[in-house]
């Protein structure tokens, strides 16, 4: 195939649809430090997402920094989480002082196992930090009645799950705090960016000084904060996708159904199961290779997609847990279903754009 076919590709508006958007900014010169665009990104998000409280931020991984931060976690803190996940949840934990404790995960939709976790609280435990998998929505229930049950608290992962509701309710309702990714790889983005949503008015106001240096007045510095406000934009491109988000998702289904069609009851291959009560936002679409029943490994899958310009990724592999910044400190933790998935896991191009007769050939040369 002589086009490249890569994992994923940006949805972006028209030109002159951004073009207009941010043409005010040459007359205000207001590029950033919460400005008009700023606030009506904030405020056309929260009603998206249906949430109490909202704040944006600089992109996703601050947003978790920025959420983990604000909790205010006593000094040395463990915080149960998954190693099924993209490094920056792990690296927040960390950059934040805090331990993480590694919990194994799912083989149903491969979200952090809530049967496990209860093992894992000790008296140094703090907080849970839940990661929802491409789109695939954690146990909320089980996991608010264990943080309940020992005082944790509990902040998600949503960079995966923009727009997705659980029986009817957004995701970033769930826990004490959520955190979404705005970067240009996502369902939705505001180029980079990102925001955390929460329940607890008084949060706003923290986050706000976190974001901001601490920052309340001219001459006042009322904590220690970080850089970490979103500008102009950055908002600009999220208004505009925003308007843009449900065909967008429609167009995802349509590719995701074409998948599903084609490799439905494939010998050795693994789809996921669509979640009940989950109204999906098709993020993407993971298989898993099963090289006892599949007459090649996901690597030579892998490689010879690539061979053919088709540039699928393991994702996630390694396991955040077993990189080579943690040294092999976790190598004892077990995690079996979770380095399973990881050794075996394939996340196939999908975007809005991405052409059925695409698809067809994609899966074409996986089952050649």
């Amino acid at each position: 195939m002589s086009e490249k076919i890569l994992v994923t590709r940006s949805s972006m508006p028209s030109f002159e649809e951004y073009a207009e958007m941010i043409k005010p900014l040459w007359e205000s010169h207001w590029l950033t430090n919460m400005g008009q665009l700023h606030k009506e990104f904030e405020k056309s998000l929260k009603e998206y997402l249906g949430v109490d409280g909202i704040s944006l931020m600089v992109n996703g991984h601050m947003s978790l920094e920025m959420a983990l931060t604000a909790m205010k976690l006593p000094e040395g803190s463990e915080v149960i989480t998954t190693p099924f996940t993209f490094i920056s949840t792990t690296h927040a934990i960390v950059r934040n002082g805090f331990k993480p404790v590694f919990c194994d995960i799912k083989m149903s939709d491969y979200t952090i196992d809530e049967n496990k976790m209860e093992a894992l609280v000790t008296e140094k435990t703090a907080a849970i930090l839940p990661v929802h998998v491409y789109g695939q929505i954690c146990a909320v229930d089980q996991i608010r009645q264990i943080a309940d049950k020992y005082n944790l608290k509990v902040i998600y992962d949503a960079a995966h799950a923009f727009g997705v509701t659980c029986d009817g309710k957004g995701v970033g309702c769930f826990g004490d705090a959520s955190t979404f990714s705005f970067h240009a790889t996502k369902v939705f983005h505001s180029i980079e960016g990102g925001a955390v949503t929460f329940h607890n008015p008084d949060l706003y106001r923290t986050l706000y000084n976190l974001k901001n240096f601490g920052i309340r007045s001219e001459e006042v510095v009322a904590e220690v904060g970080a850089n970490a406000k979103m500008n102009e934009f950055s908002a600009a491109m999220g208004i505009c996708n925003l308007r843009h988000i449900e065909q967008e998702i429609a167009k995802r289904r349509k590719v995701v159904e074409k998948y599903r069609e084609l490799l439905r009851g494939q010998e050795g291959i693994r789809l996921l199961d669509e979640q009940e009560g989950v109204k999906s936002n098709y993020a993407y679409f993971p298989i898993l290779i099963d090289e006892t029943r599949f007459p090649k490994t996901r690597n030579q899958v892998y490689t010879e997609l690539r061979e053919q310009n088709i540039f699928a990724r393991k994702y996630f592999y390694p396991l955040t847990s077993d990189q080579a910044c943690f040294r092999n400190r976790y190598r004892d933790v077990d995690l079996t279903n979770a380095r399973y998935v990881s050794d075996r896991i394939l996340v196939l191009p999908l975007y809005a754009d991405l052409e059925l007769e695409n698809v067809e050939k994609i899966v074409e040369c996986i089952l050649r």
